[in-house]
């Protein structure tokens, strides 16, 4: 299905301001991006890298007074997330070096903690992509899923003593116990098509069987029209943007994502 994805972040920056944007969406197996736009108004100059994880980021310093980001891409994206009931646990001497970061605890994703209720919640299915399964329906039956209800990001242990969390919060709590387990698990943030109210969204993946997997605790059915924008181990790697230096206000932000008529024309 083809998507049109954008945001604008408007902020009031009291003093100049280094910046890290982490906004562009960039092509996948499960999405292709075939058009983007990125204004920054006033303009000003901006140096883009690839992090470790190979998200596009971009670095800039925003001058004091209005300043507005605009992104908007076209995408290709898969009509609904590929599923392996059964897919085998790879052992992790057979990892590829990438995805041994994670497998780590990270900030937000404690997985030290939770080995004993990993095993527990997992008892009887058969390794990999099964375990992953009974973990996402765990942390259904623990949090309800409330949008909008958690400005401070919370970790993993947090969440499992809560009862209601935020996309974030829920995936943090599905990553923690798939590494409990030594399957490797990441944390992904990007735009899924429907969602109410419409935001950003995070989900995880999973490494099983040789590639990653889709999961995603909001949601009853694994839905498609996803766009990922970034990944990583937790929350603090996958930060839309990063203010430093004096604190600003939170940007009025708005979200837009849409359905296009068959391949976009320009």
């Amino acid at each position: 299905m083809w998507l049109r994805a954008s945001c604008t972040l408007d902020f009031s920056i009291p003093v100049a301001t280094p910046f890290l944007l982490m906004l562009r969406p960039r092509s996948g197996a499960q999405q292709w991006v075939a058009r983007e736009q990125y204004v920054l108004i006033p303009s000003v100059p901006a140096v883009e890298f690839t992090d470790l994880f190979g998200n596009l980021c971009q670095r800039l310093v925003a001058p004091a007074g209005p300043f507005s980001v605009h992104t908007s891409a076209d995408i290709d994206a898969a009509e609904s997330a590929d599923t392996a009931p059964g897919a085998w646990f790879v052992a992790v001497e057979n990892l590829p070096e990438v995805v041994l970061p994670f497998l780590l605890p990270s900030r937000y994703c404690e997985s030290d903690r939770f080995a004993r209720l990993a095993a527990s919640i997992t008892a009887g299915y058969a390794p990999g992509y099964d375990q992953c399964v009974a973990i996402v329906a765990y942390v259904r039956r623990t949090l309800v899923y409330s949008p909008g209800s958690g400005q401070q990001i919370i970790s993993a242990a947090e969440a499992n003593q809560r009862s209601e969390a935020v996309c974030r919060d829920m995936a943090h709590l599905g990553i923690a116990l798939c590494r409990a387990l030594s399957i490797p698990a990441r944390l992904v943030v990007g735009y899924l098509e429907g969602l109410q109210p419409m935001d950003f969204h995070a989900w995880f993946e999973a490494f099983v069987a040789g590639r990653w997997y889709t999961f995603d605790p909001t949601q009853r059915d694994l839905l498609g029209g996803r766009v990922a924008i970034a990944y990583g181990r937790d929350a603090a790697d996958v930060a839309i943007y990063t203010q430093f230096g004096d604190p600003v206000e939170p940007p009025i932000m708005r979200v837009s994502v849409s359905r296009l008529d068959g391949a976009p024309s320009w």
